[in-house]
């Protein structure tokens, strides 16, 4: 595996720059690529997002994009939350707990791969999100609004509607939309830059 230079400064990380370079280290045995995406350390394999690393409160994660559909028959896969439907990922403290994994790594890699070598994709059941109230207002007012939120992707109308629907106030859920309107009329998503 080549090794991304600009990645430098994530592996310097205080807290988990240890434990996240014990983890680069198992990822260079296999058959992945690395590079810089969203900050951080991801493996890619055929131009596909494959893994990715990241540093968290409570330790270091390897999240698999396709983790709902890598077999799991040890139960070692985490579900990434209640938001998110794909992702899966590997839990690590110390590089002790690496090395002693490092096995248990190469191998869930490998299922990855597999995936991403049967092509296999994720199938999300259909959205069943309810619109806010003051979106819902938004979009019927304006018809510009309306096609270019429409446009988005389903994974981006789904991210706007999560962060629109947590405020608990109708004047902060109608300021989130304004926010974000001439993201969406670009066909942005909200972390989009």
């Amino acid at each position: 595996m080549d090794r991304a230079p600009d990645l430098d400064s994530f592996f310097a990380d205080e807290t988990w720059g240890a434990v996240l370079s014990a983890l680069r280290a198992v990822l260079a045995g296999t058959e992945l690529g690395e590079t810089l995406k969203w900050g951080a350390a991801c493996y890619v394999y055929d131009g596909s997002n494959v893994a990715i690393l990241g540093g968290y409160s409570d330790g270091c994660r390897l999240a698999f994009f396709k983790g709902a559909l890598i077999e799991d028959p040890e139960g070692a896969l985490i579900p990434a939350g209640p938001r998110s439907r794909a992702s899966k990922y590997l839990q690590f403290q110390t590089t002790e707990e690496v090395a002693a994994r490092a096995d248990q790594v190469r191998d869930y890699v490998a299922r990855a791969i597999a995936v991403e070598k049967r092509g296999a994709k994720v199938h999300f059941a259909k959205d069943d999100l309810a619109y806010p109230d003051e979106l819902s207002e938004l979009l019927a007012e304006d018809n510009d609004l309306r096609e270019a939120f429409d446009a988005l992707t389903p994974g981006r109308r789904r991210g706007y509607i999560l962060h629109f629907s947590d405020a608990k106030q109708s004047r902060t859920r109608t300021a989130r939309i304004e926010k974000h309107r001439e993201r969406i009329l670009a066909g942005k998503g909200l972390h989009d830059r």
